[in-house]
């Protein structure tokens, strides 16, 4: 359980707050029985007994939030939230100091007044009820999926590089080759830009795009409509991909952890090993300090930078 979430907890065990009926979003294990757990990121997905990738309406007496380090995310989780409230409803927020969750709280205090807050486990608890005053504009516009960046693509917050092309995508977008081929994935797809760069090759039969963020399937869906396209919401570390690949592309997570525990990444890097049919290439794109040249070694029978440009750098690997 993360700090937020023992601060939340915390604050139900004392009678600070009581339990009644109520929805959760970005809801992490354990959840409360009788609570309507919404978690749209696939491995936390699989942790809850009991969830679903979205909430769509409701008319809860109470609300939970577990806040996110992104503030677009959590102002529309706040006002998803707020609409899923009866009136007089109360919704709860949690988040970690670190993430900004004081910050969050005064906006919130501003926005509709609070009825009540806690610190504890380096994380801010507060709370406010359901009255005449709605959220604001901008934090309702950010609830659903939307133009964004040239008004080429539609995306929401929730999804990695939500507003704009990703500077490692773009660069390696410019890096692959103009024959790809056969049946081909996108790891990590997000709302869709490297498939769509994909799909420019005529030779591509199939694309699966994969994400473990719901919400990026969603995105992606409605930016690629190529007949070509299957979109599946997938845990990359644990669960297997629909069926062997010619080559993949990638853009992988970056997450940082011990140095005796494998990173996001590199069990991405790792599933895409196995996801290949033999002499399959994949096509990497990463930060240049980020230490993926030891699971490169490992799982594949080569690999060669293509491109560098002292930020990113761009990777051939072939099993």
């Amino acid at each position: 359980m993360s700090q937020a979430g023992r601060a939340l907890a915390h604050a139900f065990d004392s009678g600070t707050l009581a339990h009644k009926r109520a929805f959760f979003l970005r809801a992490e294990p354990p959840a409360s029985e009788g609570v309507d757990a919404e978690q749209s990121f696939r491995p936390d997905y699989l942790r809850l007994k009991t969830a679903s990738p979205r909430i769509e309406r409701g008319s809860y007496e109470q609300g939970l939030v577990l806040l996110t380090k992104h503030k677009e995310e959590n102002f529309a989780n706040i006002a998803r939230g707020w609409s899923f409230l009866a009136n007089g409803g109360t919704l709860i927020c949690a988040g970690a100091n670190e993430d900004g969750a004081a910050s969050l709280e005064r906006q919130v205090g501003k926005t509709f007044g609070l009825a009540g807050t806690l610190s504890k486990f380096h994380s801010r608890v507060f709370w406010f009820v359901k009255a005449e005053r709605p959220p604001p504009d901008y934090w309702l516009g950010l609830t659903h999926l939307q133009l964004v960046g040239d008004g080429s693509w539609i995306s929401q917050p929730g999804i990695f590089s939500w507003d704009r092309i990703d500077g490692g995508s773009a660069f390696l977008a410019q890096h692959l080759p103009q024959g790809l081929s056969g049946h081909v994935a996108d790891f990590g797809c997000g709302w869709g830009y490297l498939a769509r760069c994909v799909l420019r090759s005529p030779a591509v039969q199939h694309i699966d795009l994969i994400d473990a963020e719901h919400r990026a399937i969603e995105a992606a869906q409605a930016n690629i409509t190529d007949d070509r396209a299957r979109f599946h919401w997938l845990d990359l570390a644990n669960e297997p991909t629909p069926t062997p690949y010619d080559a993949i592309v990638c853009n992988p997570p970056f997450h940082t952890g011990r140095a005796s525990t494998p990173t996001l990444g590199q069990k991405v890097i790792e599933a895409a090993s196995r996801a290949l049919k033999p002499s399959g290439q994949l096509y990497l794109v990463a930060n240049r300090g980020l230490p993926y040249e030891g699971m490169l070694k490992a799982h594949f029978a080569s690999f060669e930078t293509l491109a560098d440009n002292n930020k990113f750098r761009v990777t051939r690997a072939i099993r």
